[in-house]
Formats: C-alpha cells, structure tokens, sequence
C-alpha cells in the first residue's frame, strides 16, 4: 500500500508526496482582493507540499464575502496571482486554485451586493466584515435566467487562473457555501429543475464541472466537498444518499481528484456526531480520494494503508511548519498555529513559521 512519502500523478501533473496543504483563509490580500507578495512568500516556503491548494478565492464580487481574501475576476488579480505561482514553481512546488462563491455567507457591507442561495434563506450566526462582525442578512433565490451568467462567472475565473499559472483549480463545493447551499435540502426549497430531488439538487454541481472541465481540461479540475452534517447552518437529510451520488457524477466526468472535509465528534474546528460517508464515497467515486480534517502523520498513514484515500490535505499544520514533508519524515516537532493571527494582516503568523533545521 502507498505511503504518505510516495509520489502520485493527477492527470499530467506528478505529485513528489500525498502530503497536501489544504485550502486555509488567511486574508493577507488587498481590500480589492487583489494578492500581495506576502502571499508570495508564504506559499512559496511551502512548496515542499505534494500539492498546495490555495486559499479559497473569490470568482466575482457577488461571490466574495471574506475581507482581504484573494480573487481571480480581473485582470489586477490575473498579474498578483502570477507572481504566487511564479514563487511556488521557482521552489519547484505545484499550486492549484481554489474557486469559491460564498452564497449567502457574503455580508452586502462589503461590496454593496445582495447574497444570493438556491432558496431565500438567511444563515446563522454573523459575517466577517471589515467593520467587525454583522448578522447575515436573508439571500435571495438566484433566478433561473442568472445560472449561466453564474456558470460564466466560474468559466472566467478557471481561465484566469491558468493565465496566472495555477497547475488546476478545485471548485468550492463544500462548508456551507453556495455550491453546497444548492446541493442540501436544508438550504434548498426550490420547485424547479434545481431542486427537490437528489438529482437536481446536484444539477448545479455538475454543470459547473463540465463548464470547468470543458475551460481548463478535466486533469486540472478538482471539487471539495463536505459530505459529513451542519455546514455554517446547512444541513441534508439524507447525506448517505445525497454525497455519494454526487461523487458518482463526478467520477464519471473524470476529475483528477475529489477531497472530503469531514470532522468526526471530537474535531478540533468543526464536529459532527453522524457516520462518516467517505466510505460510501470510496465506492462510488473510483478517480483519486483525498481525506482532510485533523488528520496527524499515523492517522493519514493509516488511511493510506487501508485503501480509504490516495492523499491527505493538511491545514493547520501546514500553516504553522512551512517544511511539515521534512518534519514527517524525520520524525521532528511540529510548531503549533496561533488562532490569532490565522486572520489576521502582516507577516506575524503568516511568513513567520520557522522550518526545522536539515
């Protein structure tokens, strides 16, 4: 069986290790969205990662919700994200974006725009804003007439981020977001082709991922998912059901690889009591698996082992030791991450992270 230090290949692109940094907001990028070479610097000190993800960027201002997150519509985010992808290559690292629209998690402070959902819904609790935190305020139902310019939207930002040199994009299909806001039946109400049954409820899924396919190649498309309870209030009632159809739909478009963020009852940011489905996943979805959430080295060596993934993604760890493959292998202490500054600007808690020793 595999290990956590052998090399993998998802479509053309050679992966050294399957030991892969995870998608993590950080917000060190302008109020425009726009990336700035702090990001530069940080991705490109973890290079050594088999393949980093990148922080979940925004694909047009009605998607973006997060302040000081990147973006990937406009030509200024195009040229910043070059310079990212040109220090991760040059550290001879591999680099797909994230591509994300938040749905009803977007606050209307930060651009002046309405959120939009698959149904009228308000999520709960407050948004991140950059006047501090605000209760989310209730989306409205994106019309039927809007899906293509929706679709259009994700077609663009794919193309920008192979113009920006990203080896791939994954689509953001996970916690709680707007992708899986069509995907549950806790967030969607609608009556018409998009809605109701599992099939169409993961219409908007699909159509997404031919138009990514059909923009970059499916070899550079990848989708998360989080298939395991309540995601920032959104919930299914047939989960067991619901993912691993969804992952049948995916196989057959052939991705080069699916990842799952799925905490079990004792995570450590995020819980869920119910029974894990990447096992059902395993079984329908036969392309690359990738398992994330509080994953250590035994654990994911474990996975491995047991035939359950191909590769696991890494957040936290990877944001507090840069060189976490090295620390691996040689058995060194891992630095621990400070909650404080996992959001916060300038290079304390970003860039600052010391590699071990060689």
């Amino acid at each position: 069986m595999p290990s956590l230090f052998d090399p993998i290949k998802i479509g053309t692109l050679r992966c050294p290790n399957r030991i892969w940094m995870a998608p993590l907001t950080r917000g060190r990028g302008t109020r425009d969205h726009v990336p700035t070479d702090l990001m530069a610097t940080y991705y490109a000190q973890r290079a050594s990662a088999g393949l980093i993800i990148s922080e979940a960027t925004g694909i047009s201002v009605e998607g973006s919700g997060w302040p000081y997150a990147g973006g990937l519509w406009g030509p200024e985010h195009v040229a910043h994200w070059k310079i990212v992808t040109d220090a991760v290559h040059a550290a001879g690292g591999r680099i797909f974006a994230q591509l994300w629209h938040m749905g009803r998690i977007v606050h209307p402070s930060l651009h002046g725009v309405q959120p939009i959902s698959a149904s009228a819904t308000t999520a709960p609790g407050s948004a991140h804003t950059y006047e501090g935190k605000q209760p989310y305020v209730e989306a409205r139902p994106l019309d039927l007439k809007e899906i293509p310019r929706l679709i259009g939207d994700y077609v663009t930002a794919a193309r920008n981020a192979i113009d920006a040199g990203f080896d791939g994009v994954q689509l953001h299909a996970a916690n709680g977001y707007l992708i899986d806001q069509f995907l549950r039946d806790g967030s969607n109400h609608r009556t018409d082709a998009y809605g109701g049954s599992i099939e169409n409820r993961i219409r908007l899924l699909r159509e997404v991922t031919e138009a990514l396919i059909a923009t970059v190649g499916a070899e550079r498309t990848a989708v998360r998912l989080s298939p395991n309870g309540d995601s920032q209030g959104v919930d299914d009632s047939d989960q067991a059901a619901l993912f691993p159809a969804a992952a049948q739909v995916l196989n057959a478009l052939g991705i080069a690889f699916l990842e799952l963020r799925e905490p079990g009852p004792n995570g450590t940011f995020g819980k869920s009591d119910r029974p894990a489905v990447a096992p059902l996943i395993r079984k329908a979805f036969s392309g690359v698996l990738v398992l994330n959430s509080d994953y250590d080295l035994a654990r994911g060596q474990a996975a491995l082992a047991a035939g359950a993934a191909d590769a696991i993604t890494y957040g936290r760890k990877f944001l507090a030791n840069p060189d976490l493959p090295h620390r691996f292998a040689e058995g060194i202490a891992l630095n621990s991450d400070d909650p404080k500054t996992w959001y916060s600007q300038g290079p304390e808690g970003y860039i600052t992270y010391p590699s071990a020793s060689i």
